[in-house]
């Protein structure tokens, strides 16, 4: 069978090929990719090439698909996973496999045949074998591809922890009840954070979103509602920093809890200044969760050695979901809890992927969703109704993106895999 893919060769360097997939083995399975999310994850591998640690050195004579954050339907299952999976069956992929021959081995970063950017991949036996392919059982193909970045949220509130006075047993997760703070908080990944602390069952009881724009501030807010949060138990403020300076910043946030200070913080940005706030604005056993990823591998910020001695404050860090984070999000985007469609702004075909990669830092807004099967420009969302007076195809996508709170939904999917040229 040929496939259409992205693959990397080298330091930006993506090419959109089609080539012939081998027949699978018997512990293989054969699937339809049909949407992947771009992350920014994919364009650190396409600007480092084999530098990166998850790409092989010899990727310049095997080049390797990209994206992973896909969903998409089973084709064909080998003899030995039949037991399990069945043709016809929506799926989507915990790319870490944390194998033990290769622990940065990853699809969409390390595999010649298994990646989001394409029509059709084949899923190897590792994948299986370590759990990570997941039935997915919603409406729409694109929530399944957010379940990845979903995870990682999901990871980073269980990896914050807490201690008890005279014990030496850290008790895992964000604080209930407790004061949350999410600074440069706004983002796509910001948003997903905020609709995952309203909606989970363990709940932060304040909850301060931070951020220096305030179109984006008034987007998040008309989007996760200081209403809908309070319905859930959890009292939600936006607060616009820009003009403040670092101690009117701090003093601001730390005023909203009623000089108490925060239990759980989390910084979306790698800016030292923020992190710094971050620190400055912790309470007694406060965690502070640097959730950015810096591409500075020098990237350093301040924090007092005061604070972590005398009152009990600490730092993690995260990076990514394991498969129960992943089958969590899932569970939640399914039964209706969470709606992680905020994080996308942008819509396009497998033709825009290389493009879209290698530019990624300059391109504004949330998550670019990429409709494999199909040839569409990259498009903001905010630009369907301009493209609709001439086009269509983009005149339909405005309506439903209207009825849906300007949002992307399973709705505008189906209507845009019906009328989009195939690719």
């Amino acid at each position: 069978m040929k496939t259409k893919a992205v693959r990397l060769y080298g330091k930006n360097d993506l090419r959109l090929e089609e080539f012939e997939l081998p027949t699978i083995k018997e512990d293989e399975i054969l699937a339809r990719i049909v949407s992947d999310s771009i992350c920014m994850s994919s364009y650190k591998a396409a600007i480092q090439g084999a530098d990166h640690k998850r790409v092989p050195d010899d990727v310049d004579k095997n080049p390797v698909i990209i994206g992973h954050e896909f969903c998409g339907e089973i084709i064909e299952v080998g003899k030995k996973w039949q037991h399990k999976f069945k043709k016809g069956s929506k799926f989507s992929i915990q790319p870490a496999l944390n194998l033990e021959s290769n622990p940065y081995a990853a699809p969409g970063y390390s595999f010649t045949y298994i990646g989001g950017a394409a029509t059709y991949i084949i899923i190897p036996s590792e994948v299986m074998e370590k759990n990570c392919l997941l039935n997915y059982n919603g409406e729409a193909y694109f929530y399944g591809s957010l379940s990845e970045p979903m995870s990682c949220i999901v990871g980073a509130f269980h990896a914050s922890y807490h201690t008890m006075p005279g014990s030496y047993v850290h008790e895992m997760g964000i604080k209930e009840g407790g004061n949350m703070a999410i600074l440069a908080g706004v983002g796509p990944m910001g948003l997903g954070a905020i609709d995952y602390a309203i909606h989970r069952e363990r709940k932060p009881g304040l909850l301060i979103v931070t951020d220096i724009d305030e179109a984006r501030l008034k987007r998040a807010a008309s989007i996760h509602t200081v209403e809908e949060a309070q319905k859930n138990g959890v009292v939600l403020k936006y607060v616009n920093t820009a003009g403040m300076d670092f101690d009117s910043v701090v003093e601001h946030l730390i005023s909203l809890t009623g000089g108490k200070g925060y239990d759980d913080v989390f910084v979306f940005a790698p800016v030292k200044a923020v992190v710094e706030q971050g620190d400055k604005i912790l309470g007694k056993d406060g965690c502070l969760n640097f959730f950015a990823g810096p591409t500075n591998p020098k990237f350093a910020a301040e924090m007092s050695f005061y604070n972590v001695h005398y009152n009990s404050t600490h730092v993690v860090g995260t990076s990514g979901g394991n498969t129960d984070d992943m089958i969590e999000s899932l569970e939640m985007m399914e039964k209706g809890l969470i709606n992680p469609a905020a994080m996308v702004t942008h819509i396009g075909g497998l033709d825009s992927v290389v493009e879209t990669t290698l530019k990624l830092p300059e391109i504004p807004g949330g998550k670019k969703l990429i409709y494999t099967n199909i040839r569409m420009e990259l498009t903001a969302i905010s630009d369907f109704e301009e493209k609709g007076k001439t086009q269509p195809l983009f005149a339909g996508l405005a309506e439903i993106v209207k009825r849906n709170n300007g949002l992307w939904s399973a709705e505008a999917e189906k209507y845009l895999l019906a009328h989009a040229e195939p690719i």
